[in-house]
């Protein structure tokens, strides 16, 4: 039986609320949408689906959910274009559970991951079967970039080997609290991001959204189903990283009379629209 989501402290800026009704769980924002001529699928009239999935995001930290003093107008669209749910549950309550139960469509109890259990080196199975597995059998190219958590490098529970043609960003749990991060997975191999041994000169975010994007584009002559599964806006896991918040900087709210915290939370969530 499913229980609701537990809510955090709500934080006030001149009087109003900016991260309100946090959930301690993924907030999902699915959208099956009607892209572009140029990026339609060729084959079928089959659509292009594209899940983006945001990680300790309030729902009321969106405009298409009331929220005032963020904005996030390119999510706002997809939601005015689209469905908006208004009673939902997560299919678990912490990252690699919730994660489970999303791509393979198991109830919580009988998903391969109930819990995130640190260095656990995978959770799926060669049994296992995802949305993605069913999608590439039916034609679809299938990519992904962010937050995996289901299996490491070197592991059949890779995203790779669970019906993903294409996967960039992080497979191991705990490395995808790292938003200057040193390296990102790709496919089997990884890409070094060497300007950020020393300093932070690459947002790994920001290169999340590029690829993407040349996913995108690259699966013009197909259908294709991309997972952009964010870390944003959760906290980073660099002790050096104050109030827990990893932002290149607070744009567009560096001018606002709010304290740093909030100032960088709405800078994340204003990179997770972008």
């Amino acid at each position: 039986m499913s229980t609701p989501a537990r809510r955090s402290t709500v934080t006030n800026i001149d009087g109003g609320p900016l991260i309100t009704s946090r959930l301690r769980v993924f907030w999902l924002i699915a959208c099956l949408i009607c892209l572009p001529a140029s990026v339609q699928a060729a084959k079928g009239g089959r659509p292009n689906i594209i899940f983006i999935m945001a990680d300790d995001l309030g729902y009321g930290d969106l405009g298409c959910y009331g929220q005032k003093l963020m904005k996030t107008p390119h999510i706002d669209q997809l939601a005015a274009q689209g469905t908006r749910f208004t009673q939902a549950y997560a299919g678990g309550s912490v990252c690699t559970a919730s994660r489970a139960v999303l791509l393979t469509g198991l109830h919580n109890g009988h998903a391969p991951a109930r819990d995130n259990i640190p260095h656990y080196p995978t959770y799926l199975q060669e049994r296992d079967v995802t949305i993605a597995e069913v999608l590439q059998k039916s034609g679809y190219r299938c990519g992904g970039v962010g937050k995996w958590s289901l299996g490491d490098a070197g592991t059949v529970g890779r995203a790779t080997n669970q019906g993903f043609d294409m996967w960039f960003g992080y497979l191991n749990q705990d490395h995808a609290h790292y938003y200057f991060t040193e390296y990102l997975d790709d496919n089997e191999g990884r890409l070094e991001l060497t300007g950020n041994t020393q300093s932070r000169q690459q947002y790994s975010h920001d290169l999340l959204t590029d690829r993407a994007l040349t996913f995108i584009r690259d699966s013009a002559a197909q259908p294709f189903f991309l997972y952009a599964a964010y870390t944003l806006p959760h906290f980073s896991a660099k002790a050096e990283d104050p109030h827990g918040l990893a932002v290149p900087d607070t744009e567009p709210y560096s001018d606002r009379d709010w304290d740093e915290k909030s100032k960088k939370y709405a800078a994340m969530i204003h990179r997770l629209d972008r």
